[in-house]
């Protein structure tokens, strides 16, 4: 399996398949009201940290990376000028499909797949290996694909910089219950590595392919959402450092970023430590808790409501009957 040009032939999802993908999710479902994980899933472990914020930034930044991603925010959305819009709208999606009911996993999945149907138009410019005028989708298994794996990576690297390192059967277990996510997200399982070190190996391919590359806009984007620009979240310097020094080299020089290395050691000296003594309702982010209020068979309260404003943009997860 090979990810490593532009030139490789566009593979959209069709309607029917996206429809097969969330039917498979659902047999695979133990537990309608737990969703597509569960409790005793690695995926609710990892995602319920507050500490994968740490990591938002590069996983934005690697998305932007992707030129029909960085394109189709610039032509279909406002997140230029409202940059942190963009992590509600993803993290609003993703934390439905990993924290929701069955119900509401498979409607953020619905809603995702119809958003896509939308997103559709030609490169204004040429970037990387995409030439000026090409047509992108946004249903297309090679930029889901990119997405998702920015999403996974990026959760392991912050999680494990918190709060130490996985067991190499844990990573095997996250990614292969990521599957079930991908599949919500409309990527095939034949799309997909195989095991965690293939993932890596996918990664790596992508880091230096011609199918990535930084486009003007995507670099004014990146800087945007660094600054904070139309948000009340204003990023403070260790965490610019930090995403950074967590960029790949070839995506660091491209975006322009400059790497605090103190300021990431200081850090990496106080972060973990301090976010381990964390009371829960600020280490745990508001969805994890709002799930485990629904299998308690009580209603999220205020300050779940609270975390889910800052995390989703709104104070429930949505998508539900």
């Amino acid at each position: 399996m090979s990810y490593s040009s532009a030139a490789h032939p566009v593979e959209l999802v069709s309607e029917s398949e996206s429809e097969a993908l969330r039917a498979r999710v659902a047999r695979g479902s133990a537990d309608p009201v737990a969703g597509a994980f569960g409790p005793e899933s690695v995926t609710w472990r990892i995602n319920r940290e507050s500490a994968l914020f740490l990591g938002a930034a590069r996983a934005a930044l690697l998305q932007l990376a992707h030129p029909w991603v960085a394109a189709a925010i610039a032509q279909h959305s406002t997140v230029l000028e409202r940059p942190i819009a963009r992590f509600h709208n993803t993290f609003r999606v993703v934390f439905t499909m990993v924290f929701g009911s069955l119900d509401q996993a498979l409607g953020a999945a619905r809603h995702l797949y119809s958003l896509h149907t939308r997103i559709r138009g030609e490169m204004p410019e040429g970037v990387a290996g995409w030439a000026q005028g090409t047509r992108y989708e946004a249903n297309e298994i090679g930029a889901l694909r990119w997405v998702y794996a920015t999403l996974i990576e990026t959760a392991v690297l912050a999680y494990e910089w918190g709060l130490g390192p996985l067991t190499s059967g844990e990573r095997e277990q996250y990614y292969a219950e990521t599957k079930m996510l991908a599949g919500l997200f409309g990527i095939p399982a034949a799309a997909l590595p195989v095991d965690w070190e293939e993932f890596l190996a996918y990664n790596r391919a992508m880091h230096d392919c011609d199918a990535l590359g930084v486009s003007p806009r995507a670099r004014e984007m990146a800087r945007e959402l660094l600054e904070g620009a139309g948000s009340w979240i204003h990023p403070p310097p260790w965490y610019r450092a930090l995403t950074a020094a967590w960029m790949p080299p070839r995506f660091r020089e491209e975006f322009g970023l400059e790497v605090d290395w103190r300021a990431v050691e200081r850090a990496h000296d106080c972060f973990p430590r301090i976010y381990r003594r964390m009371p829960a309702p600020l280490r745990f982010t508001g969805p994890w808790r709002e799930a485990q209020a629904r299998l308690a068979g009580r209603r999220a309260g205020p300050l779940t409501r609270l975390s889910n404003r800052f995390w989703m943009g709104e104070k429930l997860m949505p998508f539900g009957k």
